[in-house]
């Protein structure tokens, strides 16, 4: 009896430590899994990022690529914070700037996102894998591919453009066959000292108007942006740049009084009630939810 109770408590032994190998070597697994990195090939080299981000900080213009993906931010800019198409996702997402190098360490960050103009990228490389894009050094679409592979959801990525491609020239071949094939659209902006003529990689829809529904541009207009995708100009000659519609980009608490002008009055476009008046905050950027925001409002607004 003696025998059988020893032999019985060895067995209990052996199954416990089983037990005990098995969890171990499961919380391992899982570690290793969090733990995983991948190299991507960046602007500056390789650099190894995780293969799973978790926790990352933005702090260049590719909040909503990465919110599209569905990949948590924890940081982000204060541009981004202020867009009404990704401000759901960016709800817990705390406001940072490239000063803050003492705030982002605190985020915890396993990845960071900036710009090749982004300061303090030597400190934040201490912090976390950081990798950095330059404008417009990628058209808009390839750049979200572009993150698509850095966040290892690349076939993602290109899902989304493809199904951006297919919607948008659908809605553009709506749009031409009701104002016509020939029909020019302007896109502006108010700053300070002027009004910014953009051209057709600049946000503010103008992928959309020109490169995805092939909408066209005033000659004009196409020429002044051709070098730096924009181009300054007085309110006194505005009409000279603007076609049969135009589109402003606009925030709800900026001067727009030069709107209310007699010469702005007179401009064709605007008298036969051609102007689009956009949400500049929500018409910012250039990532596949900001872009599916755009063309519902092109297509709502040109088809109405």
């Amino acid at each position: 009896m003696k025998k059988t109770a020893i032999a019985l408590f060895g067995l209990l032994l052996l199954i416990l430590s089983a037990c005990g190998s098995s969890d171990d070597s499961s919380a391992s697994g899982s570690e290793k899994e969090t733990n995983e990195t991948v190299t991507y090939e960046s602007e500056t080299g390789a650099v190894e990022v995780p293969a799973d981000p978790k926790r990352v900080v933005v702090l260049a213009s590719y909040a909503g690529n990465v919110e599209a993906l569905g990949v948590d931010i924890v940081g982000v800019d204060g541009w981004a914070k202020k867009s009404p198409v990704l401000a759901e996702g960016l709800e817990d997402a705390e406001t940072v700037t490239e000063d803050d190098v003492e705030k982002i360490l605190e985020l915890k960050p396993d990845l960071i996102i900036g710009a090749s103009t982004t300061k303090n990228l030597d400190k934040f490389k201490e912090i976390a894998p950081t990798v950095t894009y330059t404008y417009n050094k990628l058209d808009y679409l390839a750049q979200h591919v572009e993150i698509g592979k850095l966040l290892n959801k690349e076939e993602e990525a290109q899902k989304q453009v493809d199904d951006y491609k297919t919607r948008a020239k659908e809605v553009g071949d709506k749009i031409k066959a009701k104002i016509g094939e020939d029909t020019t659209v302007t896109v502006i902006e108010k700053y300070e000292k002027g009004i910014g003529v953009l051209g057709d990689s600049w946000g503010r829809g103008t992928e959309v108007l020109y490169q995805a529904m092939g909408l066209k541009m005033p000659e004009k207009t196409k020429e002044v942006t051709k070098k730096d995708g924009y181009m300054m100009i007085s309110e006194e000659v505005l009409a000279d740049y603007v076609g049969d519609y135009l589109v402003t980009s606009q925030y709800s608490d900026q001067d727009n009084s030069y709107q209310e002008s007699e010469l702005f009055k007179e401009i064709p476009a605007v008298k036969e009630g051609h102007l689009l008046k956009a949400d500049a905050n929500a018409f910012l950027f250039n990532d596949p939810l900001t872009l599916e925001y755009q063309v519902d409002f092109f297509e709502e607004e040109f088809l109405k």
